[in-house]
């Protein structure tokens, strides 16, 4: 569980809330909702696939609720596998396969132990690295594109309400309704974008940045475990690929 994205959306809608004070109900509009709302889910599913804007719900999903290990505890995993294969050899971690959690070092010690050419593991560990960096992306985009339609369905919106409100001049009752569509769909696509779709996408881009590091010391550390490097040369190796400040030996 992300705490960040919880309290961050907390606080931002209690602020804006806080502002509003106790006139909130007249800040709800049904037809500023309808442009704005169902206007970018609209221009959305021209712009995406139907079977990707189905997924939009789990890929939010991932700003709440993702588990990922740290980059010092995949490299602690991966020597405690090279002092193995030091001592008995690759062919026994397939022993050790089952008890491995991620999909993608499993996939790569099996074929390690299967006595794949390190360069077909290569190139199958990284072709899948550029899939799941291209699944990431189409979803920090179309979180994009929700945060840039928003406003635009807002700026539509307004232009709608001023269009009915100089129609309607000579009706004062009919004024009221029509600035508040102006001024209500500016709002809703402002608040759409800013606390809510552009902040997620970069969230979600900043988490696929993560995994995808975490995957690039698995891909280096399968490298090692098949040339039989030292665990300590091998560490070295994966502790480079990580900030200095996370940098940790085991054998210190």
């Amino acid at each position: 569980m992300d705490i960040a994205t919880i309290i961050g959306l907390v606080a931002a809608f209690g602020l804006v809330l806080f502002a509003i004070g106790g006139g909130i109900s007249s800040f709800i509009d049904i037809p500023s909702i309808a442009i704005v709302v169902g206007g970018t889910i609209g221009v959305v599913l021209v712009s995406y696939p139907l079977s990707d804007v189905l997924k939009v719900v789990s890929v939010a999903l991932k700003n709440f609720i993702y588990a990922l290990p740290t980059g010092i505890e995949t490299i602690t995993q991966l020597v405690d596998l090279a002092q193995v294969v030091r001592k008995e050899g690759i062919l026994a971690l397939e022993s050790k396969v089952d008890d491995v959690k991620s999909p993608f070092m499993k996939k790569g010690l099996q074929m390690a132990i299967d006595g794949q050419e390190p360069s077909e593991i290569e190139d199958i560990l990284y072709n899948e690295m550029e899939k799941m960096k291209d699944r990431h992306q189409k979803g920090a985009d179309m979180f994009s594109a929700f945060g840039t339609y928003g406003p635009a369905m807002g700026m539509i919106g307004t232009l709608v309400g001023l269009v009915l409100m100089l129609q309607n001049m000579s009706d004062p009752s009919a004024i009221g309704p029509s600035m508040s569509i102006a001024l209500l769909t500016t709002f809703y696509g402002a608040l759409m974008a800013n606390i809510i779709f552009m902040p997620m996408a970069n969230k979600l881009k900043s988490r696929s940045k993560d995994e995808l590091l975490i995957y690039e010391i698995v891909l280096s550390g399968i490298q090692s475990l098949v040339a039989g490097e030292n665990p300590r040369v091998m560490e070295q190796k994966l502790l480079g690929l990580l900030p200095p400040k996370d940098r940790k030996s085991a054998f210190d």
